[in-house]
């Protein structure tokens, strides 16, 4: 068994396992400020599909939800707490303060159209709750536009993993190739989070020692 094959077997039986609330619990971190991306949740509960035990509706539907609840606790982190709250805590969330800079001025250009066409974009759909929360948003109209853009975004990756375990005799075929790309993300991730890690440590060493 290669690494990719290892892989959905390993996230396709979590997932399996902990059945739709699993789901719901890993989509509502998604849309927080927790590193867990959709592309790695949805596509296998889409996998699912294919066996029976998921059905497509229940699992767009439960994950929509989870979305819904995640981004709700991250529009009242903003609204309540505002930027302090969320500059002193962010780094116990894993939140990097450059991508929430990143996040403020995509809400600012797009306004409350924002809160929809984020769901599409990879890093701003985990923050920008935030901003709006803080910018105290019409709490109807964000609900409303982050239901329609999950639900969009995460029928579309259901969709891609029901048709990929439907053609997964073919996928098999190219495991080598995916799983030596697999191999480089997980060193690249892998390397990335220690020099950040090191990186912010120092920083904050260089901080302290200013404020002496």
């Amino acid at each position: 068994m290669g690494i990719t094959e290892f892989l959905v077997d390993l996230i396709t039986r979590l997932i399996a396992t902990g059945g739709y609330p699993i789901v719901f619990v890993l989509m509502g971190l998604e849309s927080m400020v927790a590193p867990v991306p959709s592309e790695a949740v949805m596509p296998f509960a889409g996998f699912l599909i294919e066996s029976g035990q998921f059905s497509f509706g229940g699992v767009v539907a439960v994950s929509t939800l989870g979305s819904i609840a995640g981004s709700l606790i991250s529009y009242y982190m903003g609204a309540w707490g505002g930027e302090p709250f969320v500059r002193r805590f962010g780094r116990f969330l894993l939140l990097d303060m450059h991508h929430l800079e990143i996040t403020k001025n995509f809400f600012g250009k797009y306004g409350e159209k924002a809160i929809f066409i984020s769901r599409f974009v990879p890093v701003v759909r985990h923050l920008i709750s935030i901003p709006a929360g803080v910018g105290r948003m019409n709490l109807w109209k964000f609900s409303l536009y982050t239901v329609i853009g999950a639900g969009m975004w995460n029928a579309f990756l259901t969709w891609v993993g029901f048709v990929l375990k439907e053609n997964w005799s073919v996928v098999r075929h190219y495991t080598e190739i995916i799983d030596i790309v697999v191999v480089a993300g997980i060193l690249f991730v892998m390397v990335y989070f220690i020099y950040s890690q090191v990186k912010r440590i120092r920083r904050g060493g260089a901080d302290n020692g200013e404020a002496k």
